[in-house]
């Protein structure tokens, strides 16, 4: 990453090195949605936390910034950015960083605020602390769920405070309807029947307006936790430790997707009953005051309504779960059977996936409609209690009117405060299993959360700006998780930097969970790997992949064209760069053939290319970065012979001093290597010299294991 080329992530960078506790500007960038290759100011805040700062974006003239709180960063004109490091309002003048040349300048304040945007992005170091500490730190930053929703604090109190006016002028409906009844009916009384009307006209359209304003504010908070959340929880997958990811990918697509389930049982409808609840309280006072003894029919309905819904809440959240898994299991059939349609097709397979579908079906339809039959039973309860409160009401008013301690309007008033008490709670009886659904997606979620990231911030990493490829294994027993048979076993080597070594072995004896553990893709069970006589857990793994280069057995190719696919980890690669690549890895061969060059599209999965081709594309992906170290996985088992014999001669011209760690079946490939290493039942059966150890298992001299 050519770190001059971003001002933002060159004085980023110069903050860690003068604090001192520098960190790479792989690490700082790695994973963020950067720019045209740039960081953003919005962007330098999530870099400065991965750098162990705390970081915000402010709006501030010069001379109104402390100089407790230098060094700063200012926003520059035309895109551009520098380190304020001392200001000197007598004197009129300023030292400023320079992240191009990192040297400290003296300018007059004049000048510099010319350039000066008026935007500035304080920066402090945050403190480490000891476990305890930092748990109880945790504790109080908040839950990620709760704490983003907690950032709309103050447009949920602007909504608190229209639903207070928007139920106070419920009230002016039953008023104007008693009214009109008590006093202008028998009196005659048409000037006060249009002094009232006109003033419950004005009360309406003063909650019609505030009804909208509710609206767009429960809406607006809603986007902006919506938008927070998403991107925090994409992240997270992103970032988490590659041996802690589910073995369903179907599955927990699923569980991700139900996050949809929270946003919408956050949407206006919810957030405005939720908060129209309290009110029922204000419309039972009203009523209690218009028709005295009247107020125990709506009170005592309340009552009802709620204890039906709490007795069927326990058997609703277990229809839910059930659902919820089996939905899981449903999408990971559908994303399994998709990805290897190709397979179920010429395998003839499609039956024992179709039966599989439709037992999942038929359990979330079974399950589904339980939970469907007992939320519509408690609305259906609600609704009908709420038409036999009505039913009492007049019933019960008829008689008190019959005594005069009651009016006809008073009663027709108590009628329509009554349903407008009750109404709210029908409505949350329709949303128990919508908050179930939901209760149930934020524990999934909450689990997802706590899944281990593979960047520790809290842990000082080694900062290496480049990884010179010498190699170590010490002892490494590997288990893959979920499995109980260990792969690796007490296994050790060493790689001096520049040495070109290949695994041979037979199929499952350990060669690639080497290469993976080399990755840091898992992490060893026992023992120790070194990378330069530094232990790997020291090394940010950003930071680690960025030397190494590596070619997967199974290459995944994604959707877009093959310049997309081959820079996809390095976005900002120059022409020059990608030609080099393509050419060494002889992707050149079939892209200059095409009409459109690199912007021949590859198809998703890289389904428009062949075996052959995608392994063209993905060594020239590895190759891009100009790797120390490259680790090779049958980088040409889909080639023909005069690919691969191509792709050998490239090779070799190419890998000059850096690290070469290959697997291969192929005689061929072997040429690239000058030692061998025998891997059998996860342990070292021999290593040396090529010719070695090519003419002791010619000889028979190597029993391997079957």
């Amino acid at each position: 990453m050519d770190v001059e080329q971003d001002p933002l992530l060159s004085c980023l960078v110069w903050l860690t090195k003068h604090n001192k506790r520098p960190v790479s500007a792989q690490v700082l960038t790695d994973g963020l949605p950067l720019v045209d290759g740039r960081l953003t100011p919005k962007l330098f805040l999530n870099a400065a936390a991965r750098g162990g700062f705390a970081a915000k974006l402010a709006e501030r003239r010069l001379d109104h910034i402390s100089e407790l709180l230098l060094p700063v960063v200012l926003l520059l004109e035309d895109e551009r950015a520098c380190i304020l490091q001392s200001l000197d309002l007598e004197a009129k003048e300023a030292e400023i960083i320079e992240p191009e040349s990192g040297g400290l300048v003296r300018m007059s304040l004049e000048k510099l605020k010319q350039a000066y945007t008026g935007h500035v992005i304080f920066v402090r170091p945050e403190y480490k602390m000891g476990d305890r500490s930092r748990r109880e730190y945790d504790d109080r930053d908040g839950h990620w769920f709760w704490s983003t929703i907690w950032r709309s604090a103050r447009i949920y109190r602007d909504v608190i405070l229209a639903s207070l006016l928007i139920n106070l002028f419920v009230l002016a409906n039953p008023l104007f309807v008693m009214n009109v009844y008590d006093r202008v009916v028998p009196n005659h009384a048409e000037e006060t029947l249009w002094v009232l009307a006109a003033g419950v006209l004005v009360v309406y359209l003063f909650d019609f307006g505030l009804k909208l304003l509710r609206a767009y504010f429960i809406e607006v908070a809603g986007k902006k936790s919506d938008v927070l959340l998403s991107s925090r929880l994409f992240e997270k997958v992103m970032g988490t430790r590659y041996d802690s990811m589910p073995n369903s990918v179907g599955a927990f697509a699923s569980n991700l997707r139900e996050f949809d389930s929270i946003r919408n049982f956050l949407s206006s409808t919810t957030n405005t009953v939720l908060i129209d609840i309290p009110f029922m309280v204000l419309f039972l006072l009203v009523i209690s005051w218009i028709g005295g003894p009247l107020v125990v029919v709506p009170a005592a309905a309340i009552p009802i309504i709620l204890i039906y819904a709490l007795m069927v809440r326990p058997s609703l959240r277990r229809s839910i779960e059930r659902t919820f898994s089996s939905t899981a299991q449903k999408n990971g059939t559908l994303v399994e059977s998709l990805t290897a349609m190709e397979t179920l097709k010429t395998q003839r397979a499609a039956s024992p996936m179709q039966e599989r579908w439709e037992e999942s079906v038929g359990y979330i339809a079974r399950w589904g409609l339980r939970s469907r039959m007992l939320s519509s039973s408690v609305v259906n309860v609600a609704t009908f209690v709420q038409q036999l409160a009505s039913v009492l009401l007049v019933i019960f008013g008829v008689y008190m009117i019959m005594d005069q301690t009651l009016s006809m309007g008073g009663l027709i008033a108590c009628v329509i405060l009554s349903g407008r008490a009750i109404a709210p709670l029908a409505q949350v009886a329709s949303l128990i299993a919508n908050y179930e659904q939901s209760l149930k997606a934020l524990k999934t979620l909450d689990e997802i959360m706590a899944l281990p990231d593979e960047f520790d911030g809290e842990r000082r990493y080694i900062h290496r700006p480049e990884l010179k490829g010498a190699i170590e294994f010490k002892e490494v027993d590997f288990t893959y998780p979920g499995t109980e048979y260990g792969a690796l076993h007490k296994l050790s080597f060493r790689l001096e930097a520049g040495e070109k070594v290949a695994l041979i072995g037979r199929i499952g004896s350990g060669k690639s969970s080497i290469q993976k553990l080399l990755l840091g893709l898992y992490q060893p069970s026992d023992g120790a790997i070194e990378i330069d006589g530094i232990d790997m857990q020291q090394i940010a793994p950003s930071d680690l992949r960025r030397s190494v280069g590596y070619v997967p057995q199974d290459v995944m190719l994604f959707a877009g064209t093959v310049r997309d696919n081959i820079t996809i980890g390095l976005p900002q690669a120059s022409d020059e760069q990608i030609l080099q690549a393509a050419r060494l890895a002889g992707v050149e061969s079939f892209v200059n053939k095409h009409p459109l060059g690199f912007d021949m599209p590859v198809g998703e999965r890289g389904s428009a290319l062949s075996g052959g081709q995608r392994q063209s594309v993905a060594l020239a992906r590895a190759l891009l970065h100009d790797p120390s170290i490259m680790v090779l996985d049958e980088p040409s088992n889909s080639m023909d012979n005069a690919s691969e014999d191509a792709l050998r001669r490239q090779l070799k011209s190419f890998m000059g001093d850096k690290t070469l760690l290959m697997v291969t079946h192929k005689m061929s490939l072997l040429d690239l290597a000058d030692r061998l290493i025998v891997v059998d039942a996860g342990r070292i059966l021999a290593d040396g010299p090529k010719d070695s150890v090519l003419e002791a298992l010619k000889q028979g001299r190597l029993q391997v294991r079957r």
